[in-house]
């Protein structure tokens, strides 16, 4: 049938089409740019539009997707149709539609000689039918479908006005479709940030290790719909990921092994780059040739692996999930778990920081100072990923190591000045360096390069005694690293929060540990104080009593001399045994007063060290072959002591020490003057004291064969120290010599 010319319009009836076409195209680009509007509204406020400026005619619109190639038939929006459509009343593949798509042009149905309008449309009273594409930036957005219901062909001016409508429809579509994305968008950062919000609550939640990591492994699974998990943690080393979760079925930690982190893997490329990888396909290289599957039963396809990345840089372990599922995971997730990641490892290192601090707090309630002193070493290596850890301690202006993890002997001194430890003390703050081996104030370069180590974190030990009193230093808590990573200890305040929070602890720990030192000394003065004070009752009587029996003998032996001096003449035998007896009277009435007077008090004085050491000397009974040393003792300032106790010291040590040397060897007797304090050394060159002989020659039971004064050995110097008001300990490796500390409050 043919169709009939199209129809001349008037000027005022051109001027009222263009009119509508304004006023058409005004709303839809009103609505278009509304972020309110539906995709439904704008649609059909399209095909209303299009039969307002073509009369007699119907108007079908469908959106096109452009990843498929196809339309999009759900999208149909119809008006002015005279019958129902049909439910497969859809664009044919090789219809007008399809044409004008692949062609990106206008089509129209009587100058396509090929073609023709759908045998339902036609059914439906179509007499022509034009196609027009949606088309903004060179993308397609849609396709409008006009069909007359009049036997004729569409006039210049509707095409005219219809080519110009679909522009500006186009761009509405299109604006529409970036505002559902956008809001899809939107509403799928709303959810991850609160499925994220609901794994710090979660995490935050578990106050245990494992516990935390079995949250954050299920978190990941569901978030990202992976069917297999697994959580590695970095091992002591530093060179392992050692399994700590695992999620999944047939998957189970102990299955899971060791896996060095320079290994040839997925997850090993993932810890040494440090970076994030999502992989589509495992199965296509180069990553074929490097997947570890987590069970060799199981056909995986897609694998997102994610570093765990602490403040300081450092490497903490890697998350890693798969699927059987080829392109499984997608950017948004890679993203989700990299946020994830960040939260993860903020809740592991508190987790661990918690760990620590209930764990030294447990030990200073129960241990000794040593033992929280290494294992506090010990934690500021497993928390800041540090190869070795030492704890310094302030003795005058000497720092002497306390403890540590490894690399150090326990000998080791250190200038307070001229050192970079000695630094942080004086400036009471922290000292980071950078090129610790090249450090001039760093004293052991060659230790800290064949240690491997690049970059030291040094904090004071400080204690306060009372709320506002500048601090006391006890000592510094130092830390070393060989990571590479510039970020060692400098990029973050977590590594500086951390170690400040440890030399609290072990400022505590010698705090408490001095504390319960001086309770003791003030425990043991008491217990001499009162023992003391009781014998000198007893002693004075006995003495008294002694007196009485003893000093008798001596008269009555003149006695004896004066009535019988004539026997005596002719009796030598008997004269010289009086005589001896007489002797031994004087002599054991002289022993026991000497003796028994230093059971009673004794009444402090200054007295000249030097002058009081060289007179132990003289009395003191030492082998030829022992020569003896004494170093500028003249420069001390004089002690408050009793003198006569104190030589007694001197001469129980020199003698003591003479028997350990065998008669061979050399006594060195040394000092210093501190605060308040004069420190006296005595040292001798023999075997040593074993460490665990060290804790027991003070005690009254020692049975070592160690001469003394009375017959009490080294307790009796120990005991004499006390009443003095000060204390002596020792010091031996066991092999090379002992040294006898001495300290005694100056005048």
């Amino acid at each position: 049938m043919s169709l009939q010319p199209a129809p001349q319009f008037q000027p005022d009836e051109a001027l009222n089409a263009l009119t509508r076409l304004n006023q058409a195209a005004a709303i839809i680009n009103h609505i278009g740019m509304s972020e309110t509007a539906s995709r439904e509204s704008i649609l059909q406020l399209i095909v209303r539009s299009v039969i307002t400026i073509v009369p007699n005619s119907s108007a079908v619109v469908y959106m096109y997707d452009l990843s498929q190639r196809d339309f999009i038939t759900s999208s149909r929006v119809a008006a002015g149709e005279l019958v129902p459509p049909l439910s497969n009343d859809h664009p044919r593949p090789n219809g007008l539609g399809r044409r004008a798509v692949d062609q990106r042009r206008r089509v129209v149905s009587y100058e396509e000689t090929d073609l023709e309008i759908s045998p339902s449309k036609k059914a439906a009273g179509a007499h022509a039918a034009a196609v027009l594409p949606l088309i903004v930036a060179k993308r397609m957005v849609g396709v409008l479908y006009v069909y007359l219901h009049e036997q004729r062909r569409f006039a210049p001016l509707e095409l005219m006005l219809l080519d110009n409508f679909v522009n500006q429809s186009a761009i509405a579509i299109y604006h529409a479709r970036l505002v559902d994305r956008v809001k899809r968008d939107l509403a799928r950062k709303e959810d991850e940030a609160n499925r994220l919000r609901r794994a710090s609550v979660l995490i935050s939640s578990r106050p245990r290790l494992q516990e935390t990591l079995e949250t954050i492994l299920q978190m990941a699974v569901e978030v990202t719909n992976a069917d297999y998990g697994s959580f590695r943690l970095v091992d002591p080393t530093g060179r392992n990921l050692t399994p700590a979760a695992v999620s999944g079925e047939r998957l189970n930690r102990a299955a899971l092994d060791n896996l060095p982190i320079e290994s040839t893997s997925v997850v090993g490329w993932v810890a040494q780059h440090r970076q994030p990888l999502c992989i589509p396909d495992v199965q296509v290289e180069p990553w074929a040739s490097i997947y570890s599957p987590l069970n060799r039963e199981l056909q995986i396809r897609s694998e997102l692996a994610v570093p765990l990345i602490s403040a300081s840089g450092r490497l903490e372990g890697v998350l890693n999930l798969e699927s059987p599922t080829p392109g499984i995971f997608s950017d948004e997730d890679n993203l989700l778990m990299q946020a994830f990641a960040t939260q993860a490892v903020t809740a592991l290192q508190e987790i661990k920081l918690l760990n620590a601090l209930q764990e030294i707090s447990e030990l200073l309630q129960t241990e000794a100072l040593p033992r929280v002193l290494d294992r506090l070493a010990g934690l500021a290596c497993e928390l800041l990923n540090a190869s070795t850890s030492a704890v310094w301690l302030l003795e005058n202006e000497t720092l002497v190591l306390g403890a540590a993890s490894k690399g150090h002997q326990h000998c080791d001194r250190l200038p307070l000045h001229n050192s970079l430890i000695g630094q942080a003390i004086l400036q009471s703050r922290p000292v980071i360096s950078n090129r610790l081996p090249e450090e001039p104030l760093f004293n052991q370069p060659e230790l800290a390069r064949a240690q491997g180590w690049k970059r030291a974190l040094i904090v004071p030990l400080m204690v306060s005694t009372t709320q506002g009193q500048t601090p006391t230093p006890l000592g510094a808590f130092s830390v070393y690293g060989t990571e590479p990573d510039p970020g060692l200890f400098t990029e973050s305040e977590w590594d500086n929060k951390i170690l400040t929070i440890l030399a609290r602890y072990a400022a505590l720990a010698i705090q408490s540990a001095s504390r319960q030192e001086a309770m003791r000394n003030a425990q043991d003065q008491h217990t001499v104080s009162e023992t003391f004070a009781a014998l000198g009752d007893v002693a004075a009587n006995l003495l008294h009593q002694i007196n009485n029996k003893f000093g008798s003998i001596p008269v009555r032996i003149e006695g004896i001399q004066d009535k019988c001096a004539a026997a005596l003449q002719s009796d030598a035998y008997l004269a010289n045994n009086l005589a001896e007896i007489e002797k031994s009277a004087r002599e054991a009435m002289s022993a026991v007063r000497d003796n028994l007077t230093l059971l009673r008090p004794i009444h402090p004085s200054p007295v000249n060290l030097a002058v009081c050491v060289q007179d132990a000397i003289h009395s003191s009974h030492l082998s030829e072959g022992v020569q003896v040393k004494t170093l500028q003792l003249e420069n001390l300032p004089p002690v408050i002591a009793g003198e006569q106790s104190l030589r007694l010291v001197f001469t129980n040590l020199f003698e003591n020490a003479s028997a350990a040397m065998q008669g061979q060897g050399t006594i060195t007797i040394s000092g210093s003057a501190q605060c308040n304090q004069v420190e006296i050394l005595v040292s001798d060159t023999g075997p040593g004291i074993s460490q665990e002989n060290q804790a027991k020659i003070f005690e009254l039971n020692d049975s070592g064969n160690l001469s003394s004064h009375l017959g009490f050995g080294l307790w009796w110097v120990k005991t004499l120290m006390a009443r003095l008001g000060g204390s002596v300990s020792v010091e031996s490796d066991g092999q090379n010599g002992a040294t006898f500390r001495l300290l005694l409050p100056s005048a």
